[in-house]
């Protein structure tokens, strides 16, 4: 049997080696990581290379990391779980999925992932967005109204909507959801907790090229900075047009307009973000609609199946279960690509987006290095 774990360790932290220890406490079978790669969830350019972040990850606990599709990683949670389940359910020998969050309770949990999709407060949600609410606040309070308190309490922590998708995507699966408590810093939080800090606030540390030896096992070499990206995102925006947008994914309710608006009247990203955001459309959203666009990620691309698992590195003991694999296994960029045995245009776009992450170095790096970085193997 296996644990697969659905992660971005962006950067590879303290927390994430608690977590993968825990799960070794808990069961001492394989680890499967399925980690975002050169682009994350909210919708930014990661930290560091994903090779190094895979390095990282196998040194400190995981024995396979393999890597979830772009279309994916920058996706809303609901898609961004699916892509990752996606890939830890082609392996016949997964029967656990571990995620960290702010309960342990599965009961709790479920009870979340019932409520997120329960007709009746959906309604109450969609009123209380009509009149102007706050996204999550309106979330919590139509399920406090329908649950009660403890289960709309789940969704008062950003920590918890990942595991509340997580647990609705393996509904029907083998596989059994395995919370673990998470310790430390609070999300996004601004300062650390003795060796434990949020992985935005690491982030931050690096990028101002200030000491974080003490947060993380290693420090990364390679660090991208979000900035650099700018002009690229610019020209992208402003070569679009209001069909264009509207191709892209989360875009809803005349959105679009409100983005075209937005990028012919503004002279940053920052402030086109600005322009948009509401209480319904919130930055992380805005984000990865723009990164979306950069990338050149469509709605139809994120509603595509899963039909490869490219493998980033591996311990011994990982590459021992790679033939438990339902789905291709890709070892070679290139070799699937000339052999188009799988949807391709999925792998291209991680091919792009490693591109387009090489150019938010310090240094920029040429393209093509899904083609020339080799395997990781510890």
């Amino acid at each position: 049997m296996s644990i697969a774990v659905i992660c971005e360790f962006n950067p590879f932290h303290n927390g994430h080696k608690y977590l993968l220890n825990k799960i070794k406490e808990l069961s001492d079978e394989p680890i499967i990581a399925v980690m975002s790669g050169s682009f994350t969830q909210r919708g930014e350019v990661a930290i560091t290379d994903k090779w190094s972040r895979a390095q990282t990850a196998l040194k400190n606990g995981a024995d396979l990391v393999l890597e979830l599709p772009a279309v994916y990683s920058v996706a809303s949670a609901c898609r961004f779980a699916f892509g990752g389940v996606s890939v830890a359910k082609s392996f016949s020998c997964v029967k656990h999925l571990a995620f960290g969050c702010e309960t342990d309770d599965v009961k709790v949990l479920a009870q979340a992932a019932k409520a997120s999709h329960d007709k009746r407060a959906g309604e109450l949600l969609a009123v209380k967005m009509k009149g102007g609410d706050y996204y999550p606040r309106a979330l919590e309070s139509a399920v406090r109204e329908v649950f009660g308190t403890q289960t709309a309490e789940v969704f008062a922590s950003p920590n918890n909507t990942l595991a509340v998708e997580y647990i609705n995507q393996i509904i029907g699966t083998d596989i059994k959801p395995m919370p673990i408590l998470r310790v430390g810093a609070e999300h996004d939080s601004d300062k650390s907790n003795g060796c434990y800090a949020s992985a935005s606030y690491i982030r931050s540390r690096l990028r101002k090229q200030s000491a974080a030896d003490e947060l993380m096992p290693s420090v990364p070499e390679l660090i991208t900075y979000p900035e650099k990206l700018e002009q690229a995102y610019l020209y992208k925006l402003r070569s679009m047009s209001v069909d264009d947008i509207r191709r892209l994914p989360e875009i809803n309710e005349g959105l679009e307009n409100r983005i075209f608006s937005a990028v012919i009247s503004s002279s940053s990203v920052g402030e086109i973000i600005d322009k948009v955001k509401t209480k319904r459309y919130t930055h992380a959203r805005i984000r990865r609609i723009l990164s979306c666009a950069l990338l050149g990620i469509s709605e139809a691309d994120q509603k595509l199946d899963v039909d490869f698992v490219r493998v980033l590195g591996f311990t011994k003991r990982g590459s021992q279960i790679l033939g438990n694999c339902r789905l291709k296994v890709v070892t070679s960029v290139a070799k699937a690509i000339r052999e188009g045995a799988i949807n391709t245009e999925l792998l291209k776009k991680d091919i792009f987006a490693t591109d387009v992450f090489a150019l938010a170095l310090k240094d920029n790096m040429p393209c093509s290095m899904d083609y020339t970085e080799k395997i990781v193997i510890v």
